[in-house]
């Protein structure tokens, strides 16, 4: 893609459309730059337009943000990578660039720059560490702090990594070189810096950001083992560290909540620093331990409940909790210390907050998420539990003592005055259900503070019995999470006379209410008990199965609630519990085939998206299963909605239409209906698979064809396309295993007579990529493949097609990548398939029984042994550099497994039960007819150890090698 006027406009107006409320102009001008994206100097001239002083910031901050995710997928990508000569022109313009942009582009391009540092730097990009540096020294020296927080912000990015990945030798080794030329110049800087604070300087909101991004900086260097130059310097750092927890700023403190907001980050960030040491350098740190303690316990003091002020809370109270658990707790064994926590620190940030209130009523999946789901670890009420549960690490039974005397203590200002002091009642709750602990592999959790059983009759009951759906619903909400979180603990018939109940909360107005109903009858469920046996079926459910059913769906037109996860799951559950008659299966499609319409329009939340498909997917599952011939009343119900999304390209659904399609194939009996092959022919598209979040779906979908309608797809040129798509998936590695799985479909559903003219075209398709890249998924996916033809078509097939595409290839192949690679063969079915389909082969094949192939012959026996004898963690080495998916992400579909409309695992070796057993009687007929030939070749051939184990196996089935 050449610079010139015709590129600019051409991209400021995608760029422009982008931006279009309207969804025609904006669909237009995403295909067209994603086509525009396949270009080469697409990203550089993305990055050009960024830089365009004379377009609109808008524009341009869109391009930004596209420029980012392009590199994202692109920069290390296997398929379709950035060309190297446009990346170094990229290294080479994006630093100035960042450092002169308006400050929403520049965090952008800071991202960008991290994404390219994750991949490249050091070593690829030696010189952006002393660019940056020049440019940090530069600054300071005019004291230009908006270009010294660009060039802080973007270490800050690049810095992350040191926090986040596995310590390994190149890791180390990197994080030194970063050490030796920055460790010096990031004091240097805070020290000024400093200095510049403390002489009153007239601007302190730079001097602050810059101090905070030192602060983060110090935490990224420091994160994986303490160095040398900050041990040397620890004693600067922690003096300015302690300074900002102890002096107030009213220039800042004074100026407003965003004045506030600075001095609390840049404290929140010594607090993170602070906590840190403790952690991981409790040694050297300690002779600062006493003054630290003492700071943060005094700040937290002065802390008000504003949540703008939650984070610097948070990370105090952290860091003490980090204090108690350490050898250095007894600073909490002092008389009153305990109780003074619990009143002063634990009860006032576990109290509801208005804060709480207006979420909990304004957005009530933020709230769910917070509260109900283990995502809260950073709110004051559960951080301030986890300080608790630190202190009971030593202090277990003055800790008890306390809170259960504090927990009785709320429930007795309730009982005084249950309209006035509803807050204490809740607080009492979430102390119970927040301290309760899970042992190390058990899912029961428990509690010491209370007795499950007695605290759920007094306490939770109540609120459960209470007609009033809608009254004072944070108790009622908080008593539904009790249930859940303590589920196992109640006993059946005591949760059965409560179910009722629960459907009841199903229609209450509060959106947590009716979301924590639904989310603890999906949860109660769940239970199994000893045994694994399901505590609930379907003749618990069935009673109240109409009710239920019916308060769900109702549930979805309540306000803000039209796409509810938490009901769509229970949905779900109830689904796969409850019986499914005729007349519910009819019912119950065309409610979620409503919802289904309905969300086609605009798809917003993909969770409940999941869940509403996985829902009609387990109803057509279990329904059929009771009575195939429902399949034509689910044909008729789904149909016009699957058309709507495939007509519309509803994009987010395709991969979930398609695998629904595949499930309603595979619920036909053959011959299946005309509607389908119509289906069947624009799967044969090339346009339909340009998109790789659909590649799985469509896969399995053509799976379902080849199994159910072997004979269509052998008329015309049908099997041509068929193979055509398989040939297009192998040729990439993001998609080679997919098109592997249509070619073992095509081996196992059709006859040999119609798939024998392609045979040598599979086979040039399969060395071709062979010569290109010899991965490990490749070469198993070969295996898998050769020894289901074996198995289908006979070891005379196998040899005779691929000799026929290269003479002698067949041995070439065995060599080289049958016999080393068999032991990496992974799963029950394809262990069982390679292993009986090797064991054809040295007891039926010519090649390997002839005299002179008896070194490949003892190589393949010692191969088969060590995949039938040793556990799998033994033979298979994990797979070395796995690509990140969140890195791949960005902003496109991806597709997602539907578990409900999975493909069963066919076992193409049936009636074969035991792939050892098979291997040595295979083995003991073979010797057999010619005695003392075959221990000869294995004593040569065979490792020691292999042969113990070959011993060993014979002694099992009682057989032998002659």
């Amino acid at each position: 893609m050449e610079w010139n006027p015709q590129t600019l406009q051409f991209l400021s107006e995608c760029f422009l459309h982008t931006l279009s409320p309207s969804p025609e102009p904006r669909r237009r001008a995403e295909s067209s730059l994603a086509e525009a994206a396949d270009r080469p100097n697409y990203a550089l001239a993305v990055l050009r337009l960024v830089a365009e002083p004379s377009i609109d910031d808008q524009i341009r901050q869109a391009a930004a943000v596209n420029f980012k995710n392009h590199l994202r997928l692109r920069w290390a990508s296997e398929d379709s990578p950035v060309p190297d000569p446009e990346k170094d022109q990229i290294k080479t313009l994006i630093v100035p660039l960042m450092l002169s942009a308006s400050p929403k582009i520049q965090s952008q391009l800071s991202e960008a720059l991290a994404l390219i540092g994750h991949h490249d730097f050091p070593k690829s990009w030696p010189s952006l560490l002393p660019e940056l540096i020049a440019n940090l020294q530069k600054a300071s020296q005019s004291s230009d702090y908006a270009s010294i927080n660009g060039i802080l912000g973007t270490a800050n990015s690049i810095f992350k990594k040191f926090r986040f990945q596995y310590k390994t030798n190149d890791l180390l080794l990197d994080l030194k070189y970063c050490l030796d030329n920055f460790a010096a110049p990031l004091l240097e800087i805070f020290l000024k810096t400093a200095s510049l604070i403390d002489a009153g300087a007239a601007n302190l909101r730079p001097l602050f950001e810059s101090q905070r991004l030192c602060c983060r900086i110090f935490y990224s260097l420091n994160f994986q083992e303490l160095p040398e130059f900050f041990e040397d310097h620890m004693k600067e750092w922690m003096g300015e560290f302690r300074k900002y927890l102890t002096t107030s700023y009213p220039a800042l403190e004074s100026s407003g909540a965003d004045g506030v907001a600075l001095v609390d980050e840049l404290r929140a960030s010594v607090c993170e620093n602070i906590n840190l040491y403790m952690e991981k350098n409790e040694e050297e740190f300690q002779g600062f331990l006493n003054d630290f303690a003492l700071a943060v316990w005094t700040l937290l003091g002065n802390v008000s409940q504003s949540s703008s002020r939650d984070r610097l809370a948070i990370t105090a109270i952290k860091f003490l909790t980090t204090v108690s658990t350490s050898v250095h707790h007894t600073l909490f064994a002092s008389d009153g210390v305990i109780p003074q926590i619990c009143q002063c620190i634990v009860i006032p940030n576990v109290r509801l907050r208005e804060d709480d209130e207006e979420l909990f009523e304004m957005n009530y999946i933020e709230f769910i998420r917070r509260d109900m789901e283990g995502s809260d670890l950073d709110t004051r009420r559960r951080i301030a539990c986890e300080l608790l549960k630190g202190i009971a690490t030593y202090y277990g039974d003055a800790v008890k003592s306390i809170v259960s005397s504090q927990i009785q203590s709320l429930l007795s200002l309730y009982a005084a005055n249950p309209g006035a002091n509803w807050k204490d009642k809740d607080c009492a709750i979430y102390l119970v259900v927040s301290l309760a602990t899970k042992k190390a592999g058990a899912s029961v959790v428990s509690t010491e503070l209370v007795d499950v059983q007695s605290f759920f009759e007094s306490v939770i009951v109540p609120e459960l019995q209470n007609a009033d759906v809608n009254g004072y619903p944070m108790l009622k909400a908080g008593a539904l999470k009790f249930c859940t979180m303590f589920r196992t603990q109640i006993s059946k018939p005591v949760a059965l006379k409560f179910f009722p109940d629960l459907v009841r909360f199903l229609a209450a107005e509060s959106n947590v209410v009716h979301s924590y109903a639904a989310s603890c009858i999906e949860k109660l469920l769940l239970v199994k008990d000893e045994g694994g046996a399901a505590r609930y079926t379907s003749a618990d459910i069935n009673p109240i199965f109409p009710v239920l059913m019916n308060n769900l769906f109702n549930s979805f037109k309540l306000p803000e609630s039209e796409e509810n996860q938490y009901a769509m799951k229970c949905i779900m559950r109830v689904l796969a519990v409850a019986d499914i008659s005729v007349d519910v299966a009819r019912v119950c499609v065309e409610g979620l085939g409503s919802l289904l319409t309905e969300v086609c329009k605009n798809p917003k939340n993909p969770i409940f998206n999941h869940y509403l498909f996985e829902s009609v997917a387990i109803l057509v599952r279990r329904a059929c299963e009771r009575d195939p011939s429902l399949v034509s009343v689910f044909e008729a119900s789904l149909f016009p909605r699957l058309e709507i999304i495939l007509t519309n390209d509803v994009t987010e659904f395709l991969p979930y239409t398609f695998q629904l399609l595949a499930q309603l194939v595979e619920l036909n009996r053959p011959p299946i209906p005309p509607i389908y092959m119509q289906i069947f022919e624009l799967l044969l598209s090339p346009e339909t698979w340009k998109r790789s979040s659909n590649v799985p779906a469509l896969v399995r979908l053509l799976q379902a064809f080849l199994q159910k309608a072997p004979n269509e797809i052998t008329q015309g040129d049908r099997l041509t396309k068929v193979l055509g798509i398989f040939d297009t998936l192998i040729q990439a590695s993001s998609t080679s295993e997919q098109g592997f799985y249509v070619l073992n479909t095509v081996i196992e559903s059709l006859e040999y007579n119609a798939i024998k003219p392609y045979i040598s075209h599979i086979w040039a398709a399969l060395f071709r990529e062979l010569q290109k890249r010899r991965t490990v998924k490749l070469i198993k996916s070969l295996l898998i493949f050769m020894s289901l033809f074996l198995i289908k078509h006979g070891a005379a097939n196998v040899v005779d097609t691929m000799n026929s595409v290269q003479p002698d290839i067949f041995v070439v192949i065995l060599n080289q990548f049958w016999i080393p690679n068999l032991k990496l063969i992974t799963g029950a079915i394809e262990l069982k398939l390679t292993a009986v389909a090797s064991t054809r082969l040295v007891c039926e094949s010519p090649v390997l029984l002839d005299p002179a192939a008896s070194v490949s012959w003892g190589k393949m026996v010692d191969s088969i042994v060590t995949l039938l004898s040793r556990p799998e963690e033994d033979r298979v080495q994990e797979e070395p550099d796995m690509p990140d998916i969140t890195e791949n992400a960005g902003y496109s579909t991806t597709f997602v497994l539907l578990y409900n409309a999975g493909k069963k695992e066919e076992d193409p070796l049936k009636d074969i039960r035991d792939p050892r057993e098979f291997f040595v009687a295979s083995l003991s007929r073979l010797s057999a007819l010619s005695p003392g030939r075959y221990p000869k070749v294995i004593s040569e051939n065979v490792d020691p150890a292999n042969q113990a184990a070959l011993l060993q196996l014979c002694n099992t089935y009682n057989l032998s090698i002659v």
